[in-house]
């Protein structure tokens, strides 16, 4: 199960609304100073993920709680956005190839078929998206964060 944190927005009638921080390796790797990913890292936008989540309990903005994915939902995800795409610029690339001897068809089937492979995947994962195995699940809940006060005696 893959694990994350998340920031609750919202809740709404048994639906909520979660923050999540998209994480990068590049403050724990030494090679920062040599790397092309942190120098991009840094120019680009901090990216954060909003998403919706049913929960009976009733939370409070600001609560963190700890949702997880199955490993087999992520790869099959992975397989999807990246194969589907492949498999559709060397099928259509070979076929073009084969029908018209040229280069320049190959090269026109291979965009085309990349284009298509991209426009399947898009419709598989919003039908596969809708699967329970697909959706985040809540495994624990932090207290609120007006629920913990500390006192000190100075």
């Amino acid at each position: 199960m893959m694990r994350e944190w998340a920031t609750v927005v919202a809740w709404h009638d048994g639906i909520a609304t979660l923050h999540t921080e998209a994480k990068t390796t590049c403050n724990s790797c030494s090679a920062r100073k040599g790397c092309g990913s942190a120098m991009l890292n840094k120019l680009g936008p901090k990216n954060a993920h909003v998403m919706q989540i049913n929960s009976e309990k009733p939370l409070s903005p600001g609560q963190r709680i700890e949702v997880g994915i199955r490993e087999s939902s992520l790869l099959s995800s992975a397989l999807l956005v990246y194969m589907t795409p492949l498999v559709g610029l060397f099928a259509v690339a070979g076929l073009f190839q084969m029908l018209f001897d040229s280069d320049l068809a190959a090269a026109t089937g291979a965009l085309l078929g990349g284009v298509a492979g991209f426009i399947v995947a898009k419709g598989l994962s919003l039908r596969l998206g809708h699967r329970e195995a697909f959706q985040p699940v809540i495994l624990s809940i932090a207290l609120p964060p007006d629920a913990l006060r500390v006192e000190s005696k100075v």
